[in-house]
C-alpha cells in the first residue's frame, strides 16, 4: 500500500491525530505479534534505527523505532506538548511539529492570512521533507476543525498549499463543524470562511458535527450505566487510562468523542494498512463516490460504536449491521440519509465478511434508498480481512447524499445572523490581506453549493431521466 500523510492542524486536529496513532498502533500490535516491520505498518509509519541519528529508513526485518508520517501544526503549544509527553513521543520528533505560542484568537483571518504568510516557508519545506521519506504518496489527510481560528484559517491555508506544491495528490479532510451551542461567538465566521476553501481545494471532505458526537458518547455512556450491556469494561481500552484505573467518560468530554472520530480514519484506512479480498484505495472513494466536482461532501456512519467504549458487548449480528448504517443513530452528522438522494455510496466493511454477505444486504437496503436516476448502481464496496481490536467485524459506510444539506443550511443562517449586524467584522478586517470581499464571496460560495443540492433534490420523486450531459462532437 502507498502511504498517507496526514496533517492535523488545531487543537481539535491534534486531539484526532492522537487518537488515530495511538489505536492504529494497537489495531497493528494485536495483528502483528512478531514486531516485524511490514507493508501495514508503512502506510503510516516509518521505521527508523534511531542508533545513526534519524538515519536511513529500515524496510525489511525488525521494528527499530516507528515514526508517524505527519506533520502537526498548531498556533498553541498546549496539546502538542501534551503528545510529547504523552505515551507517543516516540512517534514524533521536533522535526514533524510547527506551534507558536499565542494561539489564532478564534479568528480565521489570523490563522490564514498572518499565520499562513509567516509559516507558508516552514510548512512547505517540512512538508517536502516528510514527504521525501514516501516512495509514492497516495493522500493527504487533513484533520480540523471549522469553529475556532488555527484549524479552520491555517487548516485550509495548508490545503491550498498542499494543491500547489502536490497537485497529483489525493486531499482527504476530515473536517468537525460546531455545534449550535457553540462557546465561540465568531465561529459561523470562520466555517463559512473555511467552507469557500473546502469547495475549492478538497478532493473529499468527511464532515463531522460535534453534536452527533456528543448524541453517540451519551448513548453509549446511558447503556453502560444502565446495565443493559453488562458495564464491565475491558482490560487496557480506551476508557481505562495507562494506570489501568477506568476513567468515566466525563473527566475529559472530548476524549471519547475524538475516539469515534479516530475510529472512522482507522476503518477509512483500513484496506491502506491490511489485506482484504476486495481492497479500496482512498483514491477510488474520490472516483467513485464524487460525481459532480463541488459536491465531495460525504456523510459517515459507523456500526459498532461500541468499540469507542470497549465495552463487553455482544457484537451486532452482521445484518443488523447494515441496518444501523443507514440509521439516524449512527450518522456522524445530523443527518437522515434515508430520506435525501444518494449520488453514490460506499461500505468499507472489515472481518469475517464475505462478498455473498455484501450483496445480499445492498440488494435487501437498496429499495429503500432513494439513487439518482443515472447511478441506480452507485455503489462502491471494500472488504479488508482484518477486523478491528475486541470485535469480529465493523462497518464504515460513506453516503454523498444530499442530506449534507440541511448542515450547509443552518451553518448559512448563523452567518447570516452576525453578518447582518456587521458583528465583529472589526477584529476579521484589521488583519492585513483580509478584506470584507473575503466575506461576501464566502457566502455566495456556500449559497452556491446549497444550490446545487437543491437541484438534485428536486430531482429526487421526478421521472427517472437522466440530467443533460454534454454532447462531444465526434
Amino acid at each position: 500500500p502507498d502511504p498517507s500523510l496526514s496533517v492535523p492542524v488545531g487543537q481539535c486536529g491534534n486531539q484526532v491525530g492522537c487518537r488515530f496513532w495511538d489505536l492504529a498502533l494497537r489495531e497493528h500490535a494485536a495483528v502483528n505479534k512478531k514486531g516485524i516491520y511490514d507493508e501495514a505498518l508503512s502506510s503510516f509509519f516509518r521505521n527508523i534505527d534511531t542508533r545513526c541519528g534519524d538515519g536511513p529508513d529500515i524496510y525489511k526485518g525488525k521494528i527499530r523505532s516507528l515514526k508517524a508520517r505527519a506533520l502537526l501544526i498548531d498556533m498553541e503549544e498546549g496539546v502538542v506538548n501534551e503528545i510529547l509527553q504523552g505515551p507517543l513521543r516516540d512517534v514524533f520528533d521536533s522535526k514533524q511539529l510547527i506551534t507558536d505560542v499565542s494561539g489564532s484568537g478564534n479568528n480565521w483571518a489570523v490563522g490564514h492570512k498572518l499565520y499562513g504568510y509567516q509559516y507558508r516557508e516552514n510548512i512547505v519545506e517540512k512538508l517536502r521533507k516528510t514527504a521525501e521519506h514516501c516512495d509514492c504518496l497516495q493522500c493527504f489527510f487533513i484533520i480540523h476543525s471549522m469553529g475556532g481560528g488555527t484549524g479552520s484559517g491555517l487548516g485550509t491555508f495548508v490545503l491550498n498549499l498542499l494543491e500547489e506544491e502536490f497537485p497529483e495528490v489525493y486531499r482527504f479532510v476530515t473536517s468537525v463543524y460546531p455545534s449550535g451551542e457553540d462557546d465561540v461567538i465568531t465561529s459561523p465566521y470562520n466555517s463559512v470562511l473555511a467552507m469557500k476553501e473546502l469547495n475549492e481545494h478538497a478532493d473529499c471532505v468527511l464532515p463531522i458535527e460535534n453534536e452527533s458526537l456528543f448524541d453517540i458518547v451519551n448513548k453509549i455512556h446511558q447503556m453502560t450505566n444502565s446495565g443493559k450491556l453488562g458495564s464491565s469494561v475491558k482490560q487496557s481500552s480506551l476508557v481505562t487510562s495507562s494506570a489501568g484505573s477506568a476513567k468515566t467518560a466525563l473527566e475529559k468530554p472530548f476524549d471519547a468523542m475524538n475516539n469515534i472520530v479516530a475510529n472512522l480514519l482507522l476503518n477509512l484506512t483500513s484496506s491502506a494498512r491490511f489485506e482484504g479480498s476486495l481492497n479500496m484505495d482512498l483514491n477510488e472513494i474520490s472516483m467513485n463516490l464524487v460525481p459532480f466536482p463541488r459536491l465531495h461532501y460525504l456523510v459517515s456512519s459507523l456500526t459498532p460504536l461500541y468499540t469507542l467504549a470497549d465495552v463487553n458487548v455482544p457484537s451486532r449480528k452482521l445484518d443488523q449491521m447494515f441496518s444501523d448504517a443507514f440509521s439516524r443513530d449512527h450518522q456522524l452528522i445530523q443527518a437522515d440519509p434515508k430520506h435525501s438522494l444518494y449520488l453514490a455510496c460506499a461500505l468499507l466493511v472489515r472481518g469475517n465478511v464475505q462478498v455473498s454477505d455484501l450483496r445480499r444486504n445492498i440488494e435487501r437496503l437498496k429499495p429503500s434508498l432513494h439513487f439518482v436516476s443515472w447511478n441506480q448502481e452507485g455503489w462502491k464496496t471494500g472488504l479488508c480481512s482484518v477486523p478491528p481490536v475486541g470485535h469480529s467485524h465493523s462497518l464504515l459506510a460513506l453516503a454523498n447524499n444530499t442530506c449534507v444539506k440541511p448542515t450547509f443550511i443552518q451553518l448559512k443562517d448563523k452567518f447570516m445572523k452576525l453578518y447582518k449586524k456587521k458583528a465583529h467584522l472589526h477584529h476579521y478586517l484589521h488583519i492585513e490581506g483580509m478584506e470584507q470581499s473575503c466575506f461576501s464571496e464566502a457566502i455566495s460560495s456556500l449559497s452556491d453549493l446549497i444550490e446545487e443540492y437543491d437541484e438534485l433534490d428536486a430531482t429526487k420523486d421526478g421521472p427517472r431521466t437522466d440530467p443533460s450531459r454534454l454532447k462531444i462532437a465526434a
